[in-house]
């Protein structure tokens, strides 16, 4: 069956092509026969009730120095595409949300939208896990810095973190005797008028904050352990920490599982849940990473040859080549 997709997306000139998990769904979906398109959110409109999109189809290569080919930059209406995936890096800002809306009237249109754009708006990577606060480290959202103060001496050492960031920006490990709280929560909170969250300091994090990837409900078979730079808190790759493919915890998968049909239900068919030790710190829905470093992993310990080696990616479309043939 040959598709059309439409991905959403950071310019397609400025990714990180061996480590970017965008270029591997592009791929994996250029390997089906599908035709590929690549969209700037900025280029997304609503016209008499239509929405459409100036779009250019490419063809993708996993070369890191020649990833893809574009032809001319077309409008079209977004509906003659079979599928669209949701793929733009925060920040999750109001462009952002606007973008959903028009992706929503979209999918009324009838093109299967992944994620699906009501549950980006609904699901905060952060606040999201309150819904599953059993596996989760003791948390507190607040703009009170009062009460972000009590919390810090509560629990002698915590994590305070904005609830819209991402990649480990302004993430700050206090302790009750840090000269620079005050200045801190004030920072933060913008002087009580913004929320924020904390959570207590969790000492595995020396070990890797596991990224574990569920794919249509189903939790992938390795997780990606981010290990902190040498004096760092903050396992994130982009804020310098190492990647370490390893394999799923017991505990990871029962939680991952657990977690599962709550995220089907919201249509969120790939999502990153963030794991320190055994709790649950972020449910990452906007655009999860980690696939490249996962394949790659997976491949060679399955000693695969040359040529496409299907993969991650392979799951979430197959899982999305289904949903959109139910919908014909």
């Amino acid at each position: 069956m040959s598709l059309s997709i439409g991905i959403v997306m950071d310019p397609i000139e400025s990714i990180v092509p061996y480590k970017d998990t965008t270029l591997a769904m592009m791929l994996a979906a250029q390997h089906r026969g599908w035709d590929v398109y690549v969209i700037l959110q900025e280029d997304i409109f609503l016209h008499t009730g239509k929405v459409h999109a100036a779009r250019r189809k490419v063809r993708v290569y996993d070369n890191n120095d020649h990833w893809f080919d574009a032809e001319p930059m077309t409008d079209a209406p977004l509906a003659e595409h079979d599928i669209i995936l949701m793929r733009k890096d925060p920040p999750f800002n109001m462009d952002y949300i606007y973008t959903t809306y028009l992706l929503e009237r979209a999918q009324e249109e009838g093109v299967l939208v992944s994620n699906r754009p009501s549950s980006l708006r609904d699901v905060n990577e952060k606040l999201y896990t309150a819904w599953f606060s059993q596996h989760c480290p003791p948390t507190l959202v607040t703009a009170n810095a009062e009460r972000l103060k009590q919390f810090v001496h509560e629990h002698e050492d915590a994590i305070v973190k904005p609830l819209d960031g991402m990649g480990g920006e302004s993430i700050y490990r206090l302790t009750p005797n840090d000269p620079n709280i005050n200045v801190v929560l004030e920072y933060m909170t913008q002087r009580n008028k913004r929320q924020i969250m904390a959570q207590r300091y969790l000492p595995e994090i020396r070990d890797g904050d596991k990224r574990v990837l569920v794919v249509n409900g189903t939790p992938v078979s390795h997780a990606l352990a981010r290990v902190p730079a040498q004096g760092e808190t903050r396992g994130n790759l982009a804020a310098g920490g190492r990647g370490v493919p390893v394999p799923m915890s017991d505990h990871d998968k029962q939680l991952a599982e657990s977690l599962g049909p709550h995220l089907v239900e919201k249509g969120l068919l790939f999502v990153g849940l963030d794991i320190i030790g055994t709790s649950l710190t972020e449910i990452n829905v906007t655009s999860p990473t980690c696939v490249r470093e996962l394949d790659a992993h997976i491949n060679e310990n399955n000693a695969a040859g040359e040529g496409y080696q299907p993969g991650i990616a392979d799951a979430y479309l197959d899982a999305l080549a289904e949903q959109r043939e139910a919908l014909s």
